[in-house]
């Protein structure tokens, strides 16, 4: 299904900043069709988000079973259809957030509470950011959570989709939203598929850490308590951020994402996203805890690329894998499974939502990108970033 010679064109394409040539070609070599004489231009097919209309319940687990790791195999799943509306790419005209209202004061923060814009600027360039400061904050070192937002999306649509403001006001975190200006990706995505942005020193990673650390010098944080979550290419570069800063961030929330290097290029990205991407980077180094939720039907990014992401992060030889089944009443079911270590304590989390498309699970339709059948990922990942800490 993979034609070098189509893909060779793409890159070549992509070189000479013709993107959405480029897209339209790998779309074609998707779909199993020959490749348009070179002259030919395609005009670029208009893309639509998912839509969602649905309510949000409360999650209840049923039986579960406990295993030994043995393999770390992808799952078995059913082929996805061809990219027909991929978003995570400069160049593509896009539809969707963008002419969407911005949410209400009241949907992004809980009264009482402040969140404030923010910029950080270095020698690797400069990013804006939202800060949501909690109500009690001065009370001690207190977590914080990095929210790397999705593409077309902005700080204020990803709070609101999230809703990460209002549990982080319950359990007392703070939480930081980098901001990706169009400027540096049409769309508004993370670069992640580059490999000049899958490095800990220089372009966006670098970027990424120092807001977090600039954040870290000007309000009371725990050093040890500080974590990093996203939605697609967010979730994405989440994962290199605990890959190129383990010694930074105590654990990773990857949603809908990818593995850090499952791509090095825009065609090579296509790739990654249709059928699941391997990870180029090499292995040692700590592994930092990771929660992963993916949707089972999710179109843009293959569900393949959740199983990629657990393997990467987890090595180790010994894991005991504990599956729980359960269901949100009238919404989706999904799949859990918990890796812990021989002392018991769990290194990776995989939820599989059974049903779910390329959207934040359990979010508010106030957001983008959301579905709020659930199960809730904002509560299940601050949950579980608030059992991990740096040691030492």
């Amino acid at each position: 299904m993979l034609n070098q010679n189509m893909i060779s064109e793409a890159t070549r394409l992509t070189r000479a900043g013709q993107l959405v040539e480029a897209t339209a070609l790998l779309q074609r070599m998707l779909r199993g069709e020959s490749p348009e004489p070179s002259h030919a231009r395609v005009s670029p097919a208009r893309l639509e988000p998912p839509t969602i209309d649905v309510k949000a319940n409360v999650v209840e687990e049923k039986e579960s079973r406990e295993t030994t790791l043995v393999s770390t195999a992808p799952l078995q799943r059913k082929s996805i259809a061809p990219f027909d509306r991929l978003k995570d790419f400069p160049g593509l005209n896009l539809r969707g957030p963008v002419t969407r209202a911005p949410p209400a004061t009241t949907d992004i923060a809980p009264e009482g509470t402040r969140f404030i814009a923010g910029t950080f600027r270095s020698a690797d360039g400069s990013r804006n950011y939202k800060l949501f400061v909690p109500s009690h904050s001065q009370e001690k070192p207190l977590p914080l959570v990095v929210m790397l937002h999705g593409c077309t999306q902005s700080p204020d649509d990803f709070a609101a989709g999230t809703r990460m403001n209002f549990l982080a006001e319950e359990r007392n975190c703070f939480v930081v939203y980098p901001e990706q200006p169009s400027g540096a990706n049409q769309a508004k995505c993370w670069n992640w598929f580059r490999t000049g942005d899958q490095q800990r020193e220089g372009g966006e990673p670098s970027l990424i850490a120092g807001i977090t650390r600039q954040v870290m010098r000007d309000y009371p944080i725990d050093p040890k308590r500080v974590y990093v979550a996203g939605l697609s290419a967010g979730g994405a570069a989440a994962a290199i951020m605990a890959a190129t800063h383990a010694d930074l961030y105590a654990a990773v929330g990857i949603h809908s994402g990818l593995a850090c290097g499952a791509a090095s290029d825009l065609p090579s990205a296509f790739i990654a996203m249709r059928q699941g991407g391997g990870s180029k980077i090499a292995d040692g180094g700590p592994r930092v805890p990771t929660i992963v939720f993916h949707g089972d039907r999710d179109t843009t990014v293959h569900p393949n690329n959740g199983d990629r992401i657990v393997e990467q992060s987890i090595k180790a030889a010994g894991l005991k894998a504990k599956l729980s089944d359960g269901r949100v009443p009238h919404g989706h079911a999904y799949t859990r499974t918990n890796l812990a270590d021989a002392g018991g304590r769990t290194v990776s989390e995989h939820w599989n939502v059974h049903g779910a498309g390329h959207a934040w699970s359990g979010g508010s339709p106030v957001g983008s990108y959301t579905d709020p059948r659930g199960p809730d990922a904002t509560r299940e990942m601050l949950r579980f970033f608030l059992e991990q800490s740096l040691p030492g």
